[in-house]
C-alpha cells in the first residue's frame, strides 16, 4: 500500500522539485531583495510554477498512460468483434455525454479488472480498458464502467485535478520558501544559499505529502459524480452491477505503474492509508447510487 500511494506522488514532487532545481541554477523568480522576503512576488512565482508543473503533468498525461501500461489503440475501423462492440459503445456513450470530439479507444494487457480516462482536453481523451476487465466483466457491466470514465472526460477531470494540483503546488512552493528563508537567516557566509536551497527541496516533498491528502478528497468526491455520470448515460443498474462485479475481484489489482492510479474506476487502500485513496470503498459507492432519484 505505501509503494501504491508514494508512486501515486512521485511524478508531481519530480516535476516540482526539478522545477525548483532549474530555477535556481537560472536565477529565475527573484523575491529575496535587500528588505527580505518580497512577498508579493514569491507568491507570483510560486503560482505560475505551481501550476506549469501540473499542467506539464496534464500535457503529458495521455502519452504518458500509454508507455506505462503498454495501452495498444484500437483503430476506429476495426473489424475484431470484441474491439468493434468496445469502439462502438465508447463512441455512443460519448455523443450521449455531448463529448466535442470521440476519444481514443485502447486496452493494455492486464488481469486487473479496471479502466480509466486521461488526456488535456475533452477532445483529446484516451478511455482504455484492461484485458481482465473484458473477460470478467458482461457486457452490460462494462458499459457502465465505460458511462463512469466518459463522465470523467465530460466533467473535465482531467482539468479540474490539475487546477487544484496547481494550487496544492503553489502553496506548497509559498510556504517551504518562506520557511527556508528563516532557517537560512541563522546559517553564515556562502552556506547560506546553499541551506536554503535544501531546506526548500526537502520541505516541498514532506509538504507534497500532505497535500496530497487535499488532492484525494477531490478525487473521491469526482468519483461520485462520475457514478452518477455513469448510471446515467449507460444505466443505474449497470453502473450498480459494474461496482458489484468491481468488489468481487478486488484482488486483481495491477501493480504496475500504481502512478496511475488515481485515473482507474477503483482503487482500494484502508486504515490510515485511506485519507490518501483516490476513490471511496466500493460498498459507499454503491450505496450512494441506490439513493439516487
Amino acid at each position: 500500500m505505501f509503494k501504491r500511494i508514494m508512486l501515486f506522488m512521485l511524478v508531481n514532487v519530480l516535476v516540482m522539485v526539478t522545477i525548483s532545481i532549474v530555477v535556481s541554477v537560472l536565477g529565475v523568480g527573484q523575491y529575496i531583495g535587500p528588505m527580505g522576503l518580497d512577498y508579493s512576488s514569491l507568491f507570483i512565482f510560486c503560482l505560475v510554477w505551481g501550476m506549469g508543473g501540473a499542467f506539464i503533468s496534464l500535457l503529458i498525461s495521455r502519452v504518458m498512460a500509454k508507455m506505462m501500461l503498454g495501452v495498444k489503440t484500437i483503430d476506429p475501423a476495426t473489424t475484431n468483434p470484441e474491439e468493434r462492440w468496445l469502439v462502438d459503445t465508447v463512441y455512443r456513450l460519448a455523443r450521449q455525454a455531448h463529448l466535442p470530439k470521440m476519444p481514443e479507444v485502447g486496452w493494455y494487457d492486464s488481469q486487473e479488472v479496471n479502466a480509466f480516462a486521461t488526456g488535456p482536453t475533452r477532445s483529446r481523451a484516451l478511455v482504455a480498458v484492461s484485458s481482465g476487465l473484458m473477460s470478467r466483466m458482461s457486457r452490460e457491466q462494462v458499459e457502465g464502467v465505460l458511462g463512469h470514465e466518459i463522465t470523467h472526460v465530460s466533467n473535465g477531470d482531467m482539468v479540474t485535478m490539475t487546477l487544484v494540483q496547481g494550487v496544492v503546488n503553489a502553496i506548497v512552493f509559498f510556504i517551504a520558501r518562506i520557511i527556508a528563508f528563516f532557517v537560512s537567516q541563522g546559517v553564515r557566509g556562502q552556506s547560506r544559499a546553499m541551506v536554503n536551497f535544501l531546506v526548500t527541496i526537502v520541505l516541498q516533498i514532506a509538504l507534497s505529502v500532505l497535500g496530497m491528502i487535499v488532492v484525494a478528497w477531490f478525487s473521491r468526491q469526482r468519483e461520485f459524480r462520475a457514478d452518477a455520470g455513469g448510471a446515467r448515460l449507460a444505466g443505474r443498474q449497470k453502473m450498480i452491477g459494474a461496482l458489484e462485479a468491481l468488489q468481487r475481484t478486488t484482488a486483481l489489482v495491477d501493480t504496475r505503474q500504481q502512478s496511475l492510479a488515481t485515473l482507474k474506476i477503483a482503487d482500494k487502500p484502508g486504515g490510515f492509508f485511506s485519507l490518501f485513496a483516490t476513490h471511496p470503498p466500493l460498498e459507499v459507492r454503491i450505496d450512494a447510487l441506490r439513493r439516487m432519484g
